[in-house]
């Protein structure tokens, strides 16, 4: 089986978080899918397969299978701008359809994705005072104008936001008690924001419940955050995510949300090919 190994979302032309993408007709088994990748061992694994409207797509993470991937999508659409040119390809995921376009620039593929619909709520307060203990967080070290939230653009995500850069630096939690929180909950990841001004926000995502420490670039990730910014604090205008620097692979995301309430956001970035 054919691997390709991309990194989304870079930064200066480096960093990006890697992905594997398999292009291929028709898809294997979902056995067959998850060994490879778990031999691959990247955060998720994108595995493509042609339909009479575009791609059929599930994606795969080392220890279980997730709904959506930002950026094995992202990695996707420029493997797929590679093999058939620039332009818009339609995706049917296991529970949604969404397109992404490839685009070239200076010699370098990227892509653009939109999201599935997004929808946030207030979490389980439980969950919230564990997510918190988890991290070494009490109440003060939050920012008061973004309340912690159960956001979801294709996969559901824990949002955290802190009041100060510093907490997002230090980011430790403990890997196998993060596993159970995030597998019991159904969260994709936890995703911890720092926002130094409306149009940049700087994120770690712990992604421990599917056998990673910390995801470098999580579009899935970004396109929740910015669903619950529009709809619940009235912040619509595009902005950057700095992801990845801490764990070294300096990320950037470019987000942007349609207008309307629950509709899907628009995250690109710059791939390049790993070796």
């Amino acid at each position: 089986m054919n691997v390709q190994r991309l990194a989304s979302f870079t930064r200066n032309g480096k960093g990006g978080n890697p992905a594997g993408v398999v292009l291929c007709d028709p898809l294997p088994d979902a056995k067959q899918m998850q060994d490879v990748a778990t031999q691959v061992g990247y955060s998720e694994t994108a595995f493509a397969a042609p339909t009479p409207n575009g791609f059929r797509v599930r994606y795969f993470a080392p220890q279980a299978e997730v709904p959506f991937c930002g950026h094995a999508t992202i990695a996707l659409g420029a493997a797929l701008g590679a093999a058939h040119g620039a332009g818009a390809y339609q995706l049917e995921l296991n529970d949604a359809s969404i397109s992404v376009t490839a685009y070239e620039e200076d010699g370098a593929w990227g892509a653009q994705l939109v999201s599935p619909n997004t929808s946030y709520a207030a979490p389980d307060p439980a969950l919230k005072a564990d997510a918190l203990a988890l991290f070494g967080l009490v109440e003060d070290d939050l920012d008061p104008s973004v309340p912690p939230a159960m956001v979801h653009g294709g996969a559901q995500h824990l949002v955290i936001a802190l009041a100060r850069h510093g907490m997002l630096q230090t980011m430790l939690y403990d890997f196998e008690a993060g596993a159970a929180l995030m597998q019991a909950h159904g969260l994709v990841t936890i995703n911890l924001i720092w926002r130094e001004s409306p149009d940049r926000i700087h994120s770690r995502n712990a992604f421990a419940g599917h056998g990673v420490y910390e995801d470098p670039a999580t579009g899935a990730a970004a396109a929740a955050l910015a669903g619950y910014l529009r709809d619940a604090h009235d912040q619509d205008a595009p902005f950057e995510v700095l992801q990845g620097a801490e764990a070294g692979h300096p990320s950037r995301l470019y987000v942007a949300a349609q207008a309307g309430q629950g509709l899907p956001v628009e995250v690109s970035g710059a791939v390049r090919q790993m070796g």
